[in-house]
């Protein structure tokens, strides 16, 4: 979630209304949401977001709707122009990147103003904080490098480098779609088989989300988006959807029901029978995108979620990057507060309540101020100048 780069946020409701499909909105900010109630823990609302009935969670889906996106917005202008596209896909990756780095900023100073302000020095202990304060020098480095990344802080440096990614996917989708998917798959597979990913410098592992494994679920967003603006439809199948329900029914009683224990592997590598978010290990890769068929094909649901452009929730998608950041923000305030009261339940939930709420306002903000600058808009000042 991962804001996305395919919509402007500074599409206005008259300009788009009859071109904007809402339904990726929609959903964008569904999950955006989601991920801001799961970034303050030990609350009530916590246990209710859909992590807690399947194997994938919102970060999957932010991915999956962004690749969908990012094929609506760039698929058919790269066809014509692909110097061009590539300039402003390039752009858009750098201003993905430097709000990656200013929310980081902002992420440290509100765990070290709570150290301060609260005298609670083991504040500076969480969320991946302590190596930048033991190594400062190396620590800075390290984050605009991109090779040390604070807890819950990982989501736009993983878009950042999928859209780096993005002009040969289109490339190769040019080509041939089964092409793109082809290496895309076997990329992902290799990622998984041999653990490439970026290495974090301060500590041992890797990024806790490995954008050479989550490319694959990118990419077939990307495959799919293109087919549907060309005409193309999914396929529509009894079979298909049974085994798509089926399967997100047995991953909602194996996480609620804690089935962890049995081991399902056969012997074969954990990428392709594991649960590791990391490598996105294809049970949660085959669910996010079980869901995703079921959405797309089942017409009550897709009828329900073309909500109006000046709905609420379609606000919220619409400025996915600013709401992103600003919950991110919201969040880190929020696991503070948790932890210097003692990580309290009913007030995490009162924060997280009243941080949705924040949500919807400052979408509806952020219409307005995209509204002043409209056509419409600015011919009205000059009347009434």
């Amino acid at each position: 979630m991962a804001g996305n780069g395919a919509s402007a946020d500074a599409t206005t409701a008259a300009g788009a209304s009859r071109k904007r499909d809402t339904r990726l909105d929609v959903f964008r900010a569904l999950a955006l949401l989601t991920i801001f109630i799961n970034h303050v823990p030990g609350q009530f609302l916590e246990p209710l977001t859909h992590k807690n009935f399947g194997f994938s969670d919102s970060a999957e889906a932010f991915v999956l709707i962004s690749g969908l996106a990012v094929g609506l917005a760039y698929g058919r202008k790269f066809a014509g122009s692909r110097l061009a596209v590539t300039v402003q896909i390039l752009r858009r990756a750098f201003s993905l990147y430097v709000a990656h780095i200013m929310t980081s900023i902002v992420t440290f100073a509100i765990f070290a103003g709570g150290a301060l302000w609260f005298a609670r020095p083991e504040l500076l202990s969480e969320i991946n904080l302590r190596a930048v304060v033991d190594h400062t020098e190396q620590g800075l480095l390290g984050m605009v490098l991109l090779g040390h990344q604070f807890g819950y802080n990982n989501i736009l440096s993983l878009y950042a480098v999928l859209l780096l990614m993005l002009p040969a996917m289109l490339w190769l989708h040019g080509r041939s779609p089964l092409l793109l998917l082809a290496l895309s798959g076997l990329l992902w597979l290799g990622a998984g088989l041999w653990h490439v990913a970026p290495s974090n410098f301060l500590d041992d592992g890797y990024w806790f989300l490995n954008p050479l494994s989550w490319q694959f679920l990118f990419a077939i967003g990307l495959a799919v988006s293109i087919r549907r603006s060309r005409g193309g439809h999914l396929p529509r199948s009894v079979l298909l959807a049974a085994l798509s329900l089926g399967y997100v029914v047995l991953s909602c009683l194996w996480v609620a029901l804690s089935w962890w224990h049995y081991d399902v592997s056969l012997g074969l590598p954990p990428v392709l029978t594991g649960f590791d978010k990391t490598f996105l290990s294809a049970p949660r890769l085959l669910h996010v995108l079980a869901l995703a068929y079921l959405i797309a094909t089942i017409p009550a649901l897709s009828r329900w979620s073309a909500l109006p452009l000046t709905h609420p929730l379609t606000a919220i998608g619409r400025h996915s990057l600013a709401i992103f950041i600003f919950g991110t923000i919201l969040a880190m305030v929020g696991q503070v507060l948790m932890i210097v009261t003692g990580k309290n339940p009913w007030f995490g939930t009162l924060y997280v309540a009243g941080g949705l709420g924040l949500h919807f306002v400052y979408a509806r903000y952020r219409d307005w101020l995209a509204g002043l600058g409209s056509p419409v808009a600015t011919k009205s000042a000059r009347q009434a100048a």
